[in-house]
């Protein structure tokens, strides 16, 4: 059975695509399973090679979630793939809300154990940005507030001082692990490579405000202390204490810093 749903899927794609793969020249499907299957396993190399299409082969595509394609193969629901990115709505049923978000003339919250608020602009806030590799995010910084170390595993990101000092950098990979920073006035850019290492502190003594651009739809955020000592569940502290070169107590009460207080 799951031969055959993967031989349909084959041909659905087979079908789809033929004027653009005409040139390979496999027929169309005859009511022969056998030449069926000899058909899409000899396209699959030529559908995995072209798997990842760094550019948009269509207009857009708005992300819904709530999309799902239903096969009435023995009255089971098939939820939508998922591939690298979000399931597309309807053009036919595309509206400018879609594209469109309010919010970063508002300055964040920064009451915070930072002293600063991010507030993105994704793919979860702008439907419409599916598939197109941008986004944006507005950051406010109270005095000495820090957007702490971080990385961005799916975007490089380019930011723009809108008001404020900061002092930025970002880390190279091992085993340099080289700090490249600077201090930032309004209207000075600074970049950080995609996945590396990063941050930004206001060393002013009133609010800053950024604008960052990424260059993903969907960037993705690890922040570091959160990640090593707040995960769920929790990495052992012999672990840490012994990559971190420290005492276990000294792990433990980092860790207790990022559980959740109880309800």
């Amino acid at each position: 059975m799951l031969m055959a749903l993967f031989t349909v899927y084959l041909i659905v794609a087979f079908h789809l695509e033929a004027k653009k793969f005409s040139e390979l020249q496999l027929p169309y499907f005859d009511g022969n399973w056998r030449n069926a299957w000899q058909s899409a396993v000899a396209y699959l190399p030529y559908m995995i090679k072209n798997a990842f299409e760094p550019s948009p082969l269509q207009d857009f595509c708005i992300a819904d979630p709530s999309n799902s394609v239903l096969k009435f193969l023995k009255n089971v629901t098939f939820r939508a793939a998922m591939v690298n990115g979000l399931a597309c709505k309807d053009p036919k049923i595309a509206e400018a809300t879609d594209f469109f978000f309010t919010g970063l003339h508002i300055m964040g919250n920064t009451s915070n154990k930072v002293g600063s608020k991010v507030t993105p602009a994704n793919v979860a806030q702008i439907p419409g940005l599916n598939t197109l590799g941008i986004s944006i995010a507005r950051i406010d910084y109270a005095p000495w507030g820090l957007n702490p170390p971080h990385t961005h595993p799916r975007a490089s990101e380019i930011l723009t001082v809108l008001e404020g000092t900061l002092y930025v950098g970002f880390v190279t990979s091992n085993p340099e692990n080289r700090l490249i920073s600077k201090v930032l006035q309004k209207g000075d850019v600074f970049v950080f490579p995609m996945g590396l290492v990063h941050f930004q502190r206001n060393v002013g003594y009133g609010n800053a405000v950024a604008l960052a651009a990424l260059s993903s739809q969907n960037p993705g955020v690890i922040t570091i202390a959160n990640a090593v000592f707040g995960s769920k569940q929790a990495i052992s502290s012999d672990v840490l204490a012994k990559a971190f070169q420290v005492e276990k107590n000294t792990v433990d009460s980092l860790q207790a810093q990022f559980v959740l207080p109880k309800m």
